[in-house]
């Protein structure tokens, strides 16, 4: 399963831990340059979107917002905290099931 991460310069130990909890393939978008804010499609495999919000400026957050909605992908918004991250993806009941 891979999911797409929108925000941040450096994902740290959030890449290890998602890698941990089954994800195979992380694409990182840092939302830096211009062009990251015209991506416009996700890979299938795609099974959610992490936009880490602390990280990320408005325009980028916008779009990915867009792309999310236009593909029907669940989206996850946390800071860029393993806490943070591992208790939105809980609350969304994603890569945790009960």
């Amino acid at each position: 399963m891979s999911i797409v991460v929108f925000g941040g310069d450096y994902l740290g130990g959030i890449e290890k831990k998602l890698l941990a909890l089954g994800v195979t393939k992380i694409i990182h978008i840092s939302g830096r340059k211009p062009l990251d804010r015209n991506k416009n499609c996700l890979p299938k495999t795609t099974k959610f979107v992490l936009v880490l919000t602390d990280f990320l400026n408005h325009n980028t957050a916008k779009a990915a917002k867009e792309l999310v909605k236009s593909q029907s992908i669940p989206v996850v918004y946390a800071k860029r905290s393993w806490c943070s991250v591992e208790k939105k993806l809980k609350e969304a009941q994603i890569l945790y099931t009960n």
